[in-house]
């Protein structure tokens, strides 16, 4: 664990910035150099849903970052780095030491190592001033590698309202009090649902969908059918909430009789005519989840395609299910899910039909916006987080400027060189690792001679440091 430098850093505009109108200890802090990077041993989840073994990019990563050999059998869904307590990083000096909290960890011993989370508290200074003024003493963004084989849940993750109520009616299953919009990156193929599809689309699945008419009732889906154009927003949101409340509302009886009479229309129907791709990613959901209601209410969401290097952000509020892939994924620190359908967890139907904010239309697709030759950074609509890509040749280099917020960095592949400055230190990254970088540190990135660095940082939007 890097301690604090007291010697003065080299004099520039941010010091100048920094001796604005504050008080004597921000003054004396912002005198002194930043904390050193930290090299982070990081939690990995084993959900159901994760791919197995050497195919999970989750898998090869958390090998590389503990050490611990990869179990064939086993699926590893995500790979999380930040602070949250539900999948804490640990602070640790080296590769044995990681190392070591991995056997500590399957003896269940105590390590005895300091989480990230309990170091940024005796360290609020790592994280910088304004971060420090708008969130505290806390990270605001969660860092996470997906490695998905099995559709997640059809879910949606609460505005800042309603997690605070939620985690004080159930915090048992709503661990925390915060939202949780997120952004999605796809490292290779990536499918999800994400929002509803627009008014005419609604149109046409009610028309070709009988098995959808059957659960909502003629009534509800004449609605949209007859009519030739809906008067105004709200009566569109209004008519698309009663129609998805009484989709997922439906007794188990029905779901039961109609998922199976949807399959064998489809494979029948698939004899005479080529699929649409919905309808084959319905038949590929009920092989997952038989007799779940999500397969029948799939038809209702867009179904996005992620090449990799392209994005999804998803807001508070807004329904959206990951289906298959590999995706870098950041996030606001929460942990909290409202589920309702493709999963064997807690779903809360009610509470999930309620919250929705019931927007129509194709989620916007991020490519990223070249800030270097080999960078490309990704900023979603909200101040807790940015994402930059970087895919860096053989034997290139590339610099990370110092900024005034906390970055996580994570080597997806590749080795090479990282070199901190101010005083000059250097060190050896290669797949796996990953590094807490403090506030006002400068980072030289250098590829090895035999292949390129695949490089991930989660920052917090730039845009809070104006």
């Amino acid at each position: 664990m890097a301690d604090r430098n007291r010697s003065r850093p080299r004099l520039g505009l941010r010091l100048c910035l920094c001796l604005g109108f504050r008080a004597p200890d921000q003054v004396e802090e912002a005198m002194e150099a930043p904390p050193r990077p930290l090299r982070l041993r990081c939690s990995v989840q084993n959900y159901d849903w994760g791919r197995f073994g050497e195919e999970s990019t989750v898998a090869r990563l958390f090998e590389g970052n503990s050490g611990s050999e990869i179990e064939l059998g086993r699926p590893y869904a995500e790979f999380w780095m930040g602070t949250h307590e539900s999948g804490p990083s640990f602070v640790v000096a080296s590769p044995e030491a990681a190392a070591a909290v991995a056997v500590a960890e399957a003896e269940c011993l105590a390590p005895g190592l300091v989480t990230l989370k309990k170091w940024i508290g005796e360290n609020p200074g790592a994280l910088g001033v304004k971060v420090v003024q708008k969130w505290g003493k806390n990270l605001p963004f969660l860092f996470k590698v997906l490695s998905v084989a099995k559709a997640l849940s059809i879910q949606a993750h609460p505005d800042k309202e309603l997690a605070r109520m939620l985690h004080k009616m159930r915090p048992s299953v709503y661990k925390d009090p915060n939202h949780k919009p997120e952004m999605a990156i796809a490292l290779t193929e990536f499918r999800a649902l994400c929002g509803f599809v627009n008014i005419e689309e609604l149109k046409d699945v009610l028309v070709g969908v009988p098995e959808i008419t059957e659960l909502i009732g003629n009534e509800e889906a004449s609605k949209i059918i007859s009519s030739k154009d809906l008067d105004g927003y709200l009566d569109a949101k209004a008519v698309l909430r009663s129609i998805f409340t009484k989709l997922m509302s439906a007794s188990k009886e029905a779901v039961l009789q109609l998922v199976p009479k949807l399959k064998d229309r489809l494979d029948v129907e698939s004899k005479i005519r080529t699929l649409t791709e919905k309808e084959q990613l319905v038949l590929l959901l009920e092989k997952q989840y038989q007799a779940d209601v999500g397969v029948i209410a799939a038809f209702l969401f867009n179904y996005v395609k992620l090449s990799p290097g392209e994005a999804l952000y998803i807001g508070s509020n807004e329904p959206h299910a990951y289906i298959s892939g590999d995706c870098i994924e950041c996030m606001a620190a929460s942990d909290n899910v409202v589920r309702a359908g493709l999963t064997a967890k807690y779903i809360d139907v009610q509470t999930l039909c309620s919250m929705l904010t019931y927007k129509q239309g194709f989620p916007e697709i991020l490519r990223g916006v070249p800030v270097h030759s080999y960078v490309s950074r990704y900023t979603p609509p909200f101040d807790e987080f940015e994402v930059d890509r970087c895919l860096l040749p053989p034997k290139e280099s590339v610099v990370f400027s110092a900024i005034p917020g906390p970055s996580i960095f994570v080597i997806v592949a590749g080795e090479g060189t990282m070199r901190i400055s101010s005083p000059a230190e250097e060190r050896k990254v290669s797949q796996g690792d990953v590094f807490f970088v403090p506030a006002q540190n400068e980072i030289r990135l250098i590829a090895g001679a035999d292949a390129p660095i695949h490089l991930y940082r989660a920052g917090v939007n730039n845009r809070v440091f104006g």
